[in-house]
């Protein structure tokens, strides 16, 4: 069964690299416009490019989710660039790894902060917009299905040593999901998750490279994983092997298609049959 999205407005967070990179490209390619997030402008004005030379529809804003003002700015900013909001993909995020004893309240926040305040903030600063736009829509007696799509973790479905601040973020995220389904379905309002496992990106290179981390907010975080337990990992996943971010973003684009109108608090977990 064929789909466009071709009138769409999409607005995908941490879209600069990796996984979000690669959803926003499937979604321009599917025919939707992308309002680009990240916190690194020059990542974003990549993306933008990469989406513009496949003669998508682009604009960007960089910035800090985090930030407790930025949410509604980035939503003013897709209305301004686009009139309007179907899809909002919150995919910003990162890991910042420790056993519990030596996890500092900062770091516990900071998971909390991206993986679930962010987002929150982000769908309460869309709200007024989708809601009067649905009610506009079935007073006109027409359906519009817009689309949230939530990205959460095997952390946070099934728990994982080492990090208790990421796994409860994400397992947060299903909570905000679903109830958000509860809220909005009366709207024609999708609300989806999808859990990954363990996909290509920055945040699972080996441990033992150079370039082990990411900068946040004038801070160097220590990400990877050990090179023996990557190993270990792909022995044990059904599928063999890690995931790619264009396969990550496949997951994705079902959520934000016609294909799940009926589809709604759900958790789809696209981990090649990895659980931890």
């Amino acid at each position: 069964m064929a789909f466009t999205l071709d009138g769409k407005a999409a607005l995908v967070t941490g879209a600069g690299r990796g996984i979000g990179r690669a959803i926003a490209l499937r979604l321009a390619e599917a025919g939707a416009a992308v309002f680009i997030n990240d916190l690194d402008d020059a990542e974003a004005s990549e993306t933008e490019s990469l989406v513009s030379s496949c003669g998508g529809k682009a604009e960007r804003l960089a910035g800090d989710v985090t930030a407790p003002e930025f949410p509604q700015r980035l939503v003013d900013a897709i209305l301004a660039a686009f009139g309007g909001i179907d899809i909002i993909v919150n995919n910003a995020g990162y890991t910042w790894d420790n056993v519990i004893q030596k996890t500092t309240d900062e770091q516990f926040q900071a998971m909390l902060d991206v993986h679930v305040v962010a987002p929150f903030r982000i769908l309460r600063a869309a709200s007024a917009y989708i809601r009067e736009a649905a009610k506009r829509e079935i007073a006109e007696g027409r359906r519009v299905m817009r689309k949230v799509v939530n990205i959460t973790s095997i952390a946070g479905t099934d728990g994982n040593p080492g990090q208790c601040g990421y796994s409860s973020a994400k397992a947060g995220v299903i909570g905000l999901t679903k109830t958000l389904a509860k809220e909005w379905g009366r709207y024609n309002v999708n609300v989806n998750a999808v859990g990954f496992g363990l996909i290509e990106t920055r945040l699972i290179q080996p441990l033992t490279s150079a370039e082990a981390g990411v900068e946040i907010k004038g801070r160097r975080i220590r990400v990877g994983v050990q090179p023996q337990l990557l190993e270990a990992v792909k022995s044990s996943c059904p599928l063999g092997r890690l995931g790619t971010p264009e396969e990550a973003a496949g997951a994705v684009l079902f959520f934000c298609s016609p294909l799940s109108d009926y589809v709604t608090g759900e958790t789809l977990i696209c981990s090649g049959g990895l659980h931890f």
